[in-house]
């Protein structure tokens, strides 16, 4: 009797286990639990699929979160060392967010090396034709709550300053434009120019570039032949004077008696409050009429917003007291990566991935990018079908110009006798000299 038993329970105990794997694979109505993966229907970013959002394996308690959906498993942030980035996905995009800062690359958006989806977001674009690396910009969307993943519904840019140029200093990387004094760095792209030698003193520039101290800009952007001659101007407002109407921007007195006002209305106006003055007429000596004003970039302060600012640093007290575009910021529990922590300090520029609460951005991800006197990593990212093929020295990516003959230059998954029109490809680089992307890594994708 005992030998028939055995068999008997071991088969009772197989169909048991299957019934249960069954009814898992199954799940349920699609809610997981704080243990289990369920099946969810949250839109998000999935990994490496190339079909759109749509359902998929959850990741949270609820299910929520897909494990499919747009984009590459290619990590698209600055360096792609520090897990900034397109991450490897199935995170849920959830948080309501914004970006400012300075477009990293194409194919979509990436700004401070995050990765926005742009096919349903409305693009605006001031100054230009289109957006192109370098370009300063705000993006509003979701974000995943790692900061790796995100979807934009809205994306602005427009240019900070185009004016004369004058006291130029190549040794310490600086000028001036329209009453602001402009620093560039590494990671600044040169449109048309190989660098600030090609620039001459009174020609007429325009710049991107990220507001610091009052007065200052860090340049993102230099175009030395903009197709626009109206002057321009921006920079955070100092000894405003609501009785005549007049409020200084770095050396400029701007009067905006006679302005219009978007963005931002005259009870708003305020010091240190950051603004952009257009103009018909180029400054008489220091005094600029203005017949613009717009508000820059706004900055959400709503608790719990997704907040990703790129900036130099300001009114620097202590890793837990500092600002970035004028915001004030906590760091004391991020994961600070691009340099040592005792970096920190006025004039750096930086990343900072956050959440605001109680009127200040409390900080997961700190990248540094730039310290003045020592450098700072700088990288660019394109992801798309090449176009315009003639050799590996000229094609384009979303637009883009690259040279990709460099004989540093890596190639994955092919060569260079694979490029052609129609290839789909991820191009990183570290530079862009008269407006050509110096490719350092050229990856073909399916």
């Amino acid at each position: 009797m005992s030998t028939m038993k055995t068999p008997r329970r071991l088969m009772l105990g197989l169909l048991s286990v299957g019934l249960t794997a069954l009814l898992m694979s199954c799940g349920g109505d699609g809610r997981g639990s704080a243990t289990h993966q369920g099946v969810g229907t949250g839109t998000a970013i999935g990994g490496d699929s190339p079909g759109g959002a749509g359902t998929g394996l959850g990741g949270d308690a609820t299910g929520t979160g897909a494990g499919t959906g747009a984009g590459s498993g290619d990590t698209a942030g600055n360096s792609n060392t520090d897990g900034s980035g397109v991450g490897s996905g199935g995170t849920g995009v959830t948080a309501d967010a914004a970006g400012i800062g300075a477009a990293d690359g194409l194919g979509s958006i990436i700004l401070n090396g995050l990765r926005y989806t742009t096919d349903t977001a409305t693009i605006a674009v001031e100054d230009a034709t289109e957006l192109q690396i370098g370009m300063s910009a705000r993006v509003a969307g979701k974000v995943d709550p790692d900061f790796t993943r995100g979807i934009a519904t809205q994306v602005v840019s427009g240019a900070e300053l185009r004016g004369a140029v004058s006291r130029i200093d190549v040794g310490t990387g600086s000028f001036v434009v329209m009453g602001i004094r402009v620093s560039i760095d590494s990671a600044t792209v040169w449109a048309d120019a190989s660098g600030l030698a090609s620039v001459a003193d009174g020609s007429l520039i325009q710049v991107w570039g990220l507001p610091g101290a009052p007065g200052t800009l860090r340049a993102t952007r230099v175009q030395i032949a903009p197709p626009l001659t109206a002057p321009l101007v921006t920079a955070a407002i100092q000894n405003l004077d609501a009785a005549n109407q007049t409020f200084m921007l770095g050396e400029l007195t701007v009067n905006y008696s006679g302005a219009s006002f978007a963005g931002i209305d005259t009870s708003s106006l305020a010091n240190g409050v950051i603004v952009r003055a257009r103009g018909t007429a180029a400054p008489i000596g220091n005094a600029f009429t203005a017949t613009k004003v717009e508000g820059w970039y706004a900055i959400p302060v709503s608790n719990g917003i997704a907040l990703q600012l790129a900036g130099v640093i300001t009114d620097f007290a202590s890793r837990g007291a500092f600002e970035v575009l004028g915001t004030p910021v906590d760091a004391t529990n991020a994961l600070i990566t691009g340099g040592p922590v005792a970096s920190l300090g006025n004039g750096v520029k930086v990343e900072v991935d956050g959440f605001m609460s109680g009127g200040v951005l409390v900080v997961k991800k700190l990248r540094i990018r730039h310290v003045p006197g020592t450098g700072g990593p700088a990288s660019f990212m394109l992801i798309g079908a090449i176009g315009s093929y003639l050799s590996p020295a000229s094609f384009r990516v979303q637009g883009q110009p690259v040279d990709a003959s460099g004989p540093g230059t890596v190639f994955e998954n092919g060569t260079a006798v694979n490029l052609a029109n129609g290839r789909s490809v991820t191009v990183v680089g570290d530079r862009v000299i008269d407006g050509i992307l110096i490719a350092q890594r050229v990856k073909f994708t399916p």
